[in-house]
């Protein structure tokens, strides 16, 4: 695909979700960070329904620290893979009270440093938090990148590479968003809705499913 056509292809899909949010809720950037880390192999709607309850007695990092790591596991036992994510968020709650003043980093290289924040959840929380320009690639992200023909990569790394690199960079987090709701929405894992689908007419798949 060009960049003239990935632009069309932009262009189309954010005046189709103009105003994407997030699923998980979250009112600081730390909670956002604490949702993310636990929405790993676990539903948006299962993440909000554990942070409404963890986020009355741990919305920061201190108190985190001080409700430990024993009593986060019995909070967040139904997300799933609940020792490593308490793990990951004790230690990441260590690092933003020792290095960063209790505030979470803005910058998505000191996001990385934090133990469990891989790429993705570093590119949705500078993103989303403070409005730095990236691109998260989740399962929706991937699979619809892929199957429209915008960018085919073999690895999400590789997938947001070729996107970072044929979108413009205002549009990188837009798109992000854009890109899940489309997946969610219209271009599905299983039996995709291509007859509503806004961008029928440029997606591979659909040019090559009429053939």
């Amino acid at each position: 695909m060009t960049k003239k056509t990935a632009l069309k292809v932009s262009e189309r899909l954010i005046k189709e979700y103009p105003n994407p949010k997030p699923a998980l809720k979250y009112d600081t950037p730390y909670e956002l960070l604490i949702a993310v880390i636990l929405s790993a192999q676990c539903t948006d709607g299962r993440v909000n329904k554990v942070t409404a309850e963890l986020f009355k007695v741990a919305d920061t990092p201190a108190k985190m620290l001080e409700l430990g790591k024993d009593k986060l596991e019995r909070y967040i036992f139904s997300c799933g893979l609940y020792r490593s994510k308490a793990e990951h968020i004790i230690s990441a709650s260590e690092a933003i009270e020792k290095n960063y003043g209790g505030q979470v980093p803005e910058e998505i290289e000191e996001l990385r440093k934090l133990d469990g924040v891989g790429r993705k959840t570093a590119n949705v929380v500078g993103s989303v938090a403070f409005g730095k320009d990236a691109i998260a690639v989740d399962t929706h992200v991937f699979r619809v990148s892929g199957r429209i023909g915008l960018a085919k990569g073999k690895t999400p790394y590789e997938t947001e590479q070729k996107l970072m690199k044929i979108l413009p960079q205002n549009l990188w987090s837009r798109m992000h968003h854009a890109l899940i709701y489309h997946g969610r929405q219209t271009c599905k894992a299983r039996n995709p809705e291509c007859e509503r689908c806004v961008i029928k007419d440029i997606c591979e798949k659909a040019k090559r499913d009429k053939r």
